[in-house]
């Protein structure tokens, strides 16, 4: 199975924008676990500004351009080192993309992705991806991972998408603010009603919301492919969404005739 699992920066860092690195070690060590068990492993990872952030001692998520891309450019060097340092403790070796809008929308750079993806895949690496926010400005910028993940998703023929963020799921309501909110555990198709339930964007260091994750599950289910929405402070959860047990929110696959 090929798997492309997105994890939020609120899985990867604590509010301070510094690592959690009990979640980090669970997440790398789970993965590790799945290649070793013979499934094809692509990460999208967030998490660039918000280390970058912490790296270097902001108060807090930078507003301006400049600034963001400063923090992108200082997070992206700790991201890597730490991915590299903690799945060579497996011996998994991963391998950095970074992409923008642009290599995704050119017809010739995204077949370049593709084939470039394919071969690492080929030649065992585990490909860690995320957005060039160094230096992709408002008009190429894919905008959020829950998207880049669902983009690479397609592009890599992946078999599952899998979105770790700082919630169970999809709820009834927010379940932030209403105590009643019940977990559904499986969306077959993603009605008005549905979309509905989406809130806003989620934690302060993210960017994403449930918004992004409806769009994400609407692009990659039209392509035949199903996605689980899950909480990336257990990243045990990957083990019986691989196998197709209950866990999270299931969005069925639906591939569009014509």
């Amino acid at each position: 199975m090929r798997i492309v699992v997105k994890v939020g920066t609120s899985t990867l860092a604590h509010a301070t924008g510094r690592l959690n690195i009990r979640h980090v070690e669970e997440l790398v060590k789970v993965l590790s676990d799945l290649k070793n068990a013979g499934h094809q492993v692509i990460l999208v990872s967030s998490g660039a500004i918000g280390m970058g952030v912490g790296k270097l001692n902001l108060p807090g998520k930078p507003s301006d351009m400049p600034t963001k891309q400063a923090a992108a450019a200082v997070g992206q060097c700790e991201l890597m080192y730490t991915y590299d340092k903690l799945f060579l403790q497996y011996n998994h070796t991963v391998a950095q993309v970074l992409l923008t809008g642009e290599d995704v929308d050119h017809p010739e750079r995204r077949e370049n992705f593709e084939n470039t993806m394919e071969r690492l895949l080929e030649l065992g690496a585990l490909p860690v991806i995320n957005e060039n926010d160094t230096i992709a400005t408002a008009e190429i910028k894919v905008g959020d991972n829950d998207t880049l993940g669902a983009i690479v998703a397609c592009c890599t023929k992946a078999d599952l998408l899998v979105l770790l963020s700082d919630i169970e799921g999809l709820y009834t309501a927010d379940p932030h603010k209403d105590p009643n909110a019940v977990l559904i555990r499986e969306v077959a198709a993603i009605t008005p009603d549905i979309e509905a339930l989406a809130g806003g964007a989620g934690s302060g260091q993210g960017t994403g919301g449930m918004v992004t994750k409806l769009r994400a599950a609407r692009r990659v289910t039209q392509q035949g492919i199903p996605m689980v929405i899950a909480n990336g402070a257990h990243p045990e959860l990957l083990y019986d969404i691989a196998e197709g047990k209950p866990a999270g929110t299931r969005f069925a696959a639906h591939r569009q005739e014509g």
